[in-house]
């Protein structure tokens, strides 16, 4: 068996694995690429040098995980997101559509960064409870943040455009300047989706609870309010609201601009907001035993990502896939293989890596429509508009990992509820690049 034939089978079956839903992720993601690099040939030894390689690269975000969803956990049990939740509650009375547009936009402001983990750990520990409060589908939440990322992901100092820029060999800004116009549609369209599925969340509730007060149960006086939040939530520590907020402004700050690691800023949040809220070891250490579980499980997970994708750089496999997915194709379709790829950049995600798409894909597809009159900057931005939109959808970008261990989601249902809505918000990108003559 071809080594790509393998590790294009490796990849079905972990998606299917993950899209049924009948194993744990950390199952679906260690077993299969192990099996698939034995089968290849590849001994123990060897995989354990995949192993090693893999793990280091995922590693810092691992421990990023651990501290992000601790550091966050305690910032919820003091209370810091209440005010801003009542008052986003209070503001939408209850407006499905009002939120999911919201949604989009805090979205987009948090991406400007060009980090989707940071995205993830700034918008939804602030927007999750909202969502509940009124009875929404945490899914919607992923969906509207991931979209709105993914467009506002073409930024220069994104990873997407500077692969690109660096494989045709220009200035990642004059790459950028042309994709502005798409950019600009490309948030227009996700408020439109926006709009859309907060129509359709809004009658599914409805539906589901006969009213929109009925689910919401909005507290109309904000004294009853305050009250009954402090009674369900025996950790907040209203009195350090300003004290709280400080620090968490301080280390997203911190994690914006780089200053030090992530996971040693959340570290140091961690260490800085136990003792702050609570005084006895007693109480700091129930605070870590209550959110440890979610963190290191789906730390775990990460590690086992980085397996994953050890095993199939180590092994070659994913450059393999990348070569013999294009020989593959009918000589007739030459002079439009850049403008099918790009209409195929979703799907890709799904078994490429990010690396594996713009360093040994894009090359190989821009050497072929190259030999048929096509321009590389026109193949470059065909694969970057139609890939880009699912960036946050694959299960081989970290990032999602990380969102879904913040929600408390499922990769396969985030599949089946996301894929095709950002598949189609891409192909719409592409027709329109060609429309405009970027393609």
């Amino acid at each position: 068996m071809s080594l790509s034939l393998i590790g294009f089978i490796t990849i079905i079956v972990i998606m299917a694995l993950l899209i049924s839903g009948k194993v744990t992720p950390i199952v679906a993601m260690v077993l299969p690429p192990i099996l698939g690099a034995l089968i290849a040939g590849f001994s123990f030894s060897e995989v354990g040098g995949f192993f090693d390689s893999g793990v280091s690269s995922v590693i810092n975000v691992a421990i990023m995980f651990i501290f992000a969803i601790i550091f966050f956990g305690i910032m919820q049990d003091v209370g810091l997101f209440d005010p801003i939740i009542n008052k986003l509650v209070t503001l939408s009375h209850g407006n499905i559509i009002t939120v999911t547009v919201g949604t989009v936009v805090v979205a987009a402001i948090a991406q400007l960064d060009g980090s989707g983990a940071s995205t993830f750990l700034i918008t939804i520990p602030a927007l999750l409870p909202l969502y509940k409060r009124l009875k929404m589908s945490p899914y919607l939440l992923l969906l509207l943040i991931a979209g709105s990322a993914s467009i506002m992901n073409m930024l220069p100092w994104a990873g997407p455009l500077g692969r690109v820029a660096s494989v045709l060999e220009m200035d990642v800004t004059e790459l950028w300047r042309p994709l502005i116009p798409i950019q600009i549609l490309g948030m227009v369209l996700m408020l439109v989706l926006a709009v859309f599925l907060g129509m359709r969340e809004k009658r599914r509730i409805v539906k589901a609870h006969g009213s929109l007060e009925a689910a919401v149960a909005l507290e109309v006086e904000e004294k009853d309010e305050k009250h009954a939040l402090e009674k369900a939530n025996p950790h907040a520590r209203p009195k350090l609201l300003w004290i709280n907020a400080l620090l968490a402004i301080l280390v997203l700050g911190v994690l914006v601009y780089g200053i030090i690691p992530a996971g040693l800023a959340f570290m140091i949040g961690v260490s800085i907001a136990l003792p702050i809220n609570f005084r006895e070891v007693k109480g700091q250490m129930e605070r870590l035993r209550a959110h440890a579980p979610n963190a290191l499980t789906m730390a775990s997970i990460i590690l086992a990502a980085g397996l994953f994708l050890g095993i199939l750089n180590g092994t070659g496999m994913l450059e393999a896939i990348a070569n013999d997915v294009v020989k593959i194709m009918p000589t007739a379709i030459g002079p439009f293989l850049h403008i099918i790829v790009g209409m195929l950049g979703v799907p890709f995600d799904l078994v490429l890596s990010t690396d594996a798409y713009y360093f040994a894909l894009f090359p190989v597809v821009d050497q072929i429509a190259a030999t048929y009159g096509v321009a590389s900057i026109s193949t470059g931005y065909a694969m970057i508009i139609g890939n880009i939109v699912g960036t946050f959808v694959s299960p081989l970008a970290p990032a999602v990992w990380l969102a879904l261990g913040l929600a408390g989601l499922e990769m396969g249902r985030h599949l089946r509820y996301s894929l095709f809505l950002m598949w189609g918000l891409s192909i719409v990108l592409v027709l329109t690049a060609m429309l405009i003559g970027l393609i």
